[in-house]
């Protein structure tokens, strides 16, 4: 199958969509399939990029500037999906790109899958400050943009149940988003690896390393474990948390930081290349957020597939992941995080192997690219049903059509005859 993935977010632009959507690409093309990804243009893009990558003209976008958004160009891609004999689209965003994608599946007469990534609930702030768009306009814009999709991927339950709420009739499926479960259990990590790089980030044998793989932002919540951060150093003096990733609130944190008189604690590393990540995961004791904005957490699943316990602000969907105390402790409420973390280190528990196996699986690129496969072949089958049901009401209509006219002509003979009976 010829795929088009159609996406305004991909490498080298790193975030969880562009990992998500390079692991659904690799795993398809495992399965013989073929991936196109149209992107955006990025300066930071060089030439020696993976294949079948299409970018097409873009500019930043207006107030998430390490974003991009397309200037359109209709015509030319729809020319290259043409050419390319897509069979099915699969965008990976509600704006430009996404709004592309719809068109040049409606025009070519394929299926148009969506997966929604990002509850932008939460993210309102970042146009206007909140103060022009609301809750209401997003269910609004969800029911304008999937009233012309044939199915639509949820990373998980949460998801689905947010998208139901909004009174959807397009199928919705669950599918929990992957990873390459062998890329966090590399053999070629070594005990001195990993102890060089806690010692390398100020952690020595008695220590603790908490981590937080994150975008800096607001809707992260980062500010709320540095704010528990004074209270768990009282107890555990030795703890020391790294930071990982970059964002438009970085400033803002490590000001915070030195306010609470944690700087020396706390390590903010930057961004980190996505295949050097495995490494922090490796070194670290405890994965720690108190993100409340997930769909997906991808951080999870790899902490998870890198054997490290997770203590994260709980939902709906981590409900689900996290459903064992040996693989993570869930809590609620900002203000619970530094009493759920000095709880769960006091109880020390160990991974439940038998359990960690299973939920690998479940969270694995290989289940992740199988079940969107089987999730591909049901749209189509669909989409065909829909374009024979839509010929065959079509074939009425122009049957009606004539026998209407029939019926007119003849009335209209009748009539002719009458006028024809009466002047004689």
């Amino acid at each position: 199958m010829n795929i088009g993935f159609f996406t305004d977010t991909y490498f080298p632009q790193v975030s969880g969509v562009a990992t998500s959507i390079r692991t659904l690409k690799n795993e398809l093309e495992s399965y013989g399939h073929v991936v196109y990804i149209f992107t955006t243009t990025d300066p930071r893009a060089n030439n020696e990029e993976e294949e079948r990558v299409i970018r097409l003209p873009s500019v930043p976008f207006i107030s998430f500037k390490d974003r991009r958004i397309i200037v359109r160009r209709m015509v030319e891609t729809y020319r290259i999906a043409h050419e390319l004999a897509l069979q099915l689209i699969h965008n990976h965003t509600e704006f430009g790109l996404g709004l592309l994608g719809q068109m040049v599946a409606h025009r070519m007469k394929i299926p148009v899958v969506h997966t929604w990534h990002t509850d932008y609930e939460k993210y309102l702030h970042y146009i206007a400050k909140g103060k022009v768009f609301r809750p209401v306009h997003v269910k609004m814009s969800a029911k304008f943009l999937f009233g012309k999709v044939d199915g639509v991927v949820c990373p998980s339950k949460l998801t689905r149940k947010m998208l139901s709420s909004y009174g959807l009739k397009v199928p919705l499926k669950v599918i929990p988003t992957g990873v390459d479960i062998h890329k966090f259990l590399r053999s070629d990590i070594t005990g001195s690896d990993r102890q060089n790089l806690r010692y390398k980030l100020g952690v020595d044998e008695t220590g603790i390393l908490l981590l937080s793989v994150s975008r800096l932002s607001r809707e992260k919540n980062i500010h709320f474990l540095l704010s528990g951060m004074p209270e768990i150093l009282r107890k555990y003096p030795q703890i020391r948390l790294i930071i990982v990733g970059d964002g438009p609130a970085r400033e803002e944190l490590e000001q915070q930081a030195s306010d609470l008189g944690i700087s020396g604690q706390v390590c903010f590393m930057g961004m980190v290349a996505h295949e050097n990540i495995t490494y922090y995961y490796n070194a670290a004791d405890y994965v720690v957020s108190a993100s409340m904005s997930e769909t997906q957490g991808l951080t999870y699943a790899e902490a998870l597939a890198s054997g490290v316990q997770s203590i994260v602000h709980g939902n709906e969907y981590l409900c689900d992941l996290f459903d064992d105390e040996t693989l993570g402790c869930l809590y609620y409420g900002s203000e619970a995080f530094a009493n759920a973390l000095i709880g769960y280190i006091e109880k020390n528990l160990e991974m439940d192997e038998k359990l960690l196996q299973i939920k690998l699986y479940g969270i694995s690129a290989e289940c992740f690219g199988l079940s969107m496969i089987e999730f591909y072949f049901e749209t189509l089958a669909n989409f065909s049903k829909k374009q024979l049901e839509k010929k065959r009401i079509l074939d009425l209509n122009k049957i009606g059509k004539k026998i209407a006219s029939v019926k007119k002509l003849r009335r209209y003979y009748q009539k002719t005859e009458k006028m024809t009976i009466e002047d004689k």
